[in-house]
């Protein structure tokens, strides 16, 4: 585009808005040249990690989790542009897919610079400071999930016999998979790692639920036509983010945990109280996007392949 052009478009785009572009332009003679570090938030983003010991490896641990909320966000992102979009296309799919995909082995292969960027020693004495807070209180994690499949992919194994989509989304809520962590079946009673995880989002999960229950990534997938459902290309790369989402990305964390809590005599619990080998290992969280990709032999294998 000429200048005229441009010009012109402008004038065009703010006429629509209703401001005076004369305001607009004028107001250019007196901004200020925009910076690296105005535009990524530098100084805002380098404040935020505030540790709690003197332990100099508890800077790793913040910042590592600090980054994997950042890429959380940029998965709901992506999958924000197939849910909310209402016919979306073969191609559209695909191409968010991918990205959730390589956000996702980013995040798998990432562990390491926690698994070997902390001394053991270190972690121990700082991990009590940080009692009852645990990674099973990301947010975001938990919506990623509410977004990828639909809620009965998502209940505790035990109790889906009990649940269908006619349910209400607080009763679904309360037989959530990861409820298991932070709740004693027995007794009914909650942890506290629980009970402030819920006073802070329950309420927020709950609407979050309802709001995809319709468009998360499975129903969007059911809703292509049945040629493009079976297409070898799609299938994969949704079998790929399942299967990287719920036993790559957890196995990793799985391992990284037993490296720095477990594997000797004095094996200690998580933070957050829960017995993490249960609570963590696919094999018995049983958790699976899109299970009807799947053959009988790798559903009952899941976590061992």
């Amino acid at each position: 585009m000429n200048r005229d052009e441009i010009l012109k478009a402008i004038e065009e785009k703010y006429d629509k808005l209703g401001v005076p572009v004369d305001s607009m332009l004028e107001g250019l003679l007196w901004s200020t040249p925009i910076t690296y570090w105005d535009y990524i938030q530098t100084d805002a983003l380098l404040g935020l990690q505030t540790p709690r010991t003197t332990q100099p490896d508890e800077m790793v641990f913040i910042m590592y989790h600090q980054v994997n909320e950042l890429l959380f966000k940029m998965i709901l992102w992506e999958i924000d542009q197939v849910a909310k979009t209402i016919e979306v296309s073969a191609e559209k799919f695909s191409l968010h897919l991918g990205r959730i995909s390589r956000y996702f082995d980013m995040l798998c292969s990432s562990f390491n610079v926690m698994a070997d960027g902390m001394e053991r020693e270190q972690y121990i004495k700082f991990r009590n400071t940080l009692t009852p807070a645990s990674g099973f209180q990301s947010a975001q994690y938990r919506k990623i999930e509410f977004a990828s499949t639909e809620l009965i992919n998502l209940i505790d194994v035990r109790y889906r016999d009990s649940i269908d989509r006619h349910s209400s989304f607080r009763n679904a809520y309360n037989h959530l998979y990861w409820q298991a962590a932070g709740k004693n079946y027995t007794t009914g009673q909650k942890s506290t790692l629980l009970n402030l995880f819920e006073i802070k989002y329950k309420g927020e999960f709950i609407d979050f639920m309802e709001d995809y229950n319709d468009c998360n990534l499975s129903l969007k997938f059911k809703q292509l036509p049945k040629e493009v459902q079976e297409n070898e290309d799609l299938i994969k790369a949704m079998r790929h983010y399942d299967y990287t989402v719920n036993v790559k990305w957890v196995m990793a964390h799985y391992n990284a945990a037993a490296k720095y809590i477990g594997g000797d005599d004095s094996e200690l619990k998580a933070t957050g109280g829960s017995n993490w080998r249960k609570y963590m290992h696919p094999k018995f969280q049983r958790r699976i996007f899109y299970p009807f990709l799947w053959n009988e032999d790798e559903l009952k294998n899941w976590g061992t392949f």
